[in-house]
């Protein structure tokens, strides 16, 4: 089956590496230790606004099941 194939074939086969981008390579290393996730987090709590609304987003939640609770008890 492999002789039908061109060493060309072989070497096309082979995975390329990536290119190391100068801006971008904190990213990169992210994305290869697959933590991605955790990279995005500790930008955006970097930023001051983000931070504002991450807080005011989580109070406004946590107000609205705080209500929600309450009023399932019966307290108002």
């Amino acid at each position: 089956m492999n002789a039908l194939m061109t060493q060309f074939d072989f070497e096309s086969a082979e995975p390329k590496r990536s290119q190391k981008w100068e801006g971008l390579s904190e990213v990169d290393q992210a994305i290869r230790e697959n933590r991605l996730t955790e990279y995005r987090i500790r930008k955006s709590w970097a930023d001051p606004l983000a931070r504002k609304l991450t807080i005011v987003g989580s109070l406004v939640i946590l107000t609205v099941f705080a209500y929600l609770i309450a009023a399932s008890l019966g307290l108002w």
